[in-house]
């Protein structure tokens, strides 16, 4: 379906009026400074031996940078074009599927192969047909919590009629990810499909997707795409011959982990200081400029055309338990065979390690692995028979999280590991909450003293008082996902930790 606007104006990036002073000091890299750094994220430490200078280089900079989605080639220093290997194992490529046939990164490659047939589809139904759909496929949040899809559609499109939003949330911060910058770079038109069906489905009238600075290529790419998604009718007034208008634009964000949790997202976006809020109220009810507010992962919205186009019956019947679908995984450089892949749930973690991964570099041994970290449970070699789902990881203190895969070899050493994580979460601490301002530094100290030798039984205790007060009493899932972190370390790992305590 081909339709002409009216002289729709171009889609522009949006930038709100200059940061104040205040808001600036918020960020890492308000002006952009980040090109050419060498990355400091976990992904790249986890593979520091294989360049130490690169990784000295990295520890010596200032401001730091945590990730750059040049995870398969760490330690990474700027952002190429090398594409990792890309390859669906599921019987449907849902997320992956055009990326793994060569990508489509214009309008015409991406129609080539089904591009904007769902949201045509879509548009001879209604809405609540749609949400129906989403609700039926058992969808879940794929950017870590895993809230069921359909039930946070559902949500704002039973708001009021009025002004509503949709939010792309590609702040890919996660070290060991770089899934949302291979769609956006690769297929952008999928995301923005996505994001239609969505303000459709929950009448929205503008959307944003609101990149992380560091994917400076992405942001390029889709400027592009919207410019012709717009030519063809596919945003604007009168969608489909519709009484359907939606405006999508891209937000740059400014350099902040936390801006991945969707209160400091919107905050963001509005020109505050992106502070995480206290909910309730959800965005779904009260959100961007204080009106109800969709926001899901690049990955989840992704999912949608596939949805539309079979049925949500159709994506229920893949995955296992209460994980439905598939899920885009990013391994990072220490596996074998480092890149993306697609698997459904149930497959184990093993399976992903042993025979997707390959296996470590050099035959080394697997000290642990990390899925969707570094904010999350370590998984011990032990426990790689567990399956990949929602609530089966996270019995044992892990989680699916963005899908990062971070695998670490005897090279790495358990208390510089934690004091790895600590200091990138006081690092990115909004400050908000006190648990996490000032519990996640003093963890960070007590392992560098525990690193040194001059750490106490005490210190040990002190530890794991404010790990429980991270876990109890955080405002946003930064310092509970520190708490998780430590607490699986300090459970599957007390012999590396317990003899640096005298």
């Amino acid at each position: 379906m081909q339709i002409t606007p009216a002289h729709p104006p171009a889609p522009r990036r949006c930038s709100p009026a200059p940061l104040t002073p205040d808001v600036e000091s918020f960020y890492h890299l308000p002006h952009g400074e980040h090109t050419g750094q060498a990355c400091q994220g976990t992904a790249c430490f986890a593979a520091k031996h294989l360049n130490p200078a690169r990784w000295a280089e990295a520890a010596a900079q200032n401001p730091r940078v945590y990730c750059l989605g040049e995870c398969f080639a760490a330690p990474a220093k700027g952002q190429t074009r090398p594409r990792p290997p890309v390859k669906v194992f599921s019987s449907h490529g849902i997320v992956l599927g055009r990326i793994a046939a060569g990508g489509a990164r214009s309008l015409a490659a991406a129609q080539k192969m089904g591009g904007y047939a769902a949201l045509a589809q879509a548009l001879t139904q209604s809405p609540e047909q749609l949400l129906a759909a989403v609700e039926t496929s058992g969808l879940r949040g794929r950017g870590g919590a895993g809230f069921p899809t359909g039930r946070k559609w559902r949500a704002v499109a039973a708001q009021p009629a009025g002004t509503k939003y949709v939010v792309a949330n590609a702040d890919e911060g996660d070290a060991g990810a770089y899934i949302d910058r291979y769609i956006m770079e690769d297929d952008p038109h999928a995301l923005i499909e996505g994001m239609i069906l969505a303000a459709y489905a929950v009448g929205a009238t503008q959307g944003y997707i609101y990149v992380r600075i560091e994917y400076p290529q992405a942001v390029s790419v889709l400027q592009a795409a919207l410019l012709e998604a717009r030519a063809a009718g596919w945003l604007g007034a009168r969608i489909g011959g519709k009484d359907f208008t939606f405006n999508l634009e891209v937000y740059v964000g400014h350099g902040s982990y936390v801006c991945g949790e969707e209160t400091s997202l919107l905050r963001s976006i509005e020109g505050q200081r992106p502070e995480v809020m206290a909910r309730p109220p959800y965005p779904t009810e009260r959100g961007l400029f204080g009106r109800p507010t969709l926001l899901n992962n690049v990955e989840t919205l992704v999912s949608v055309p596939w949805i539309v186009t079979h049925g949500g019956a159709a994506y229920a019947a893949l995955g296992f338990s209460k994980s439905r679908g598939t899920k885009a995984l990013s391994l990072n450089s220490l596996f074998n065979r480092p890149g993306l892949y697609e698997v459904e749930f149930g497959v184990t973690v093993r399976h992903i390690v042993e025979v997707i991964g390959g296996g470590l570099r050099g035959g080394g041994k697997l000290k642990g692995v990390i899925i969707g970290g570094p904010i999350i449970g370590l998984i011990p070699p032990h426990l790689l028979d567990t399956p990949l789902g929602f609530e089966e990881l996270a019995a044992i203190g892990a989680g699916v999280g963005h899908g990062g895969v971070v695998a670490f070899d005897e090279h790495t050493s358990i208390p510089a590991l934690v004091e790895h994580v600590f200091a990138f979460g006081a690092y990115e601490s909004c400050g908000k909450c006190t648990p996490c301002r000032s519990g996640s530094g003093r963890v960070e100290a007590i392992f560098t003293a525990a690193i040194a030798g001059t750490a106490s039984r005490a210190d040990l205790q002190e530890c794991r008082d404010l790990v429980t007060a991270l876990k109890l009493t955080s405002l946003c899932g930064h310092g509970t996902g520190l708490a998780r972190f430590a607490e699986s370390i300090l459970r599957y790992y007390p012999t590396e930790i317990e003899p640096c305590f005298k």
